[in-house]
């Protein structure tokens, strides 16, 4: 479903993320979307390639800062409604209620520290 935006539902994810918590630290972002910095760096530098981040050095030249770039933007602008669309497709098919039962179970399993 998010084919004409050019995002796979990884990509859009992060994208998100990105845009909520609008300029973030490598750190907060790797929190946020719960991957390990080296995963969260390799699908950071594609999305980089794409020119919908810009990764730059923080206040500390330790730290990274990510934000969306204008071409990020839009492409997150496009990708949205096509995202609901979809998750509207499953709650159609699933049923409100079991729906609501498999986003709560997935954010259980997510909260769960392995």
């Amino acid at each position: 479903m998010l084919a004409p935006s050019g995002l796979k539902a990884t990509q859009l994810t992060m994208l998100g993320a990105i845009s909520i918590l609008g300029t973030a630290q490598m750190s907060e972002l790797a929190s946020l979307v719960a991957l390990d910095k080296t995963t969260l760096t390799r699908n950071l530098k594609l999305l980089q390639g794409d020119g919908l981040i810009a990764i730059d050095a923080g206040s500390d030249r330790r730290v990274r800062v990510v934000r969306l770039t204008r071409t990020g933007t839009g492409t997150l602008e496009r990708a949205l409604p096509l995202w609901r669309e979809a998750q509207q497709r499953m709650v159609e098919h699933l049923g409100e209620a079991r729906w609501r039962r498999l986003v709560a179970d997935l954010a259980d399993l997510n909260a769960i520290s392995l």
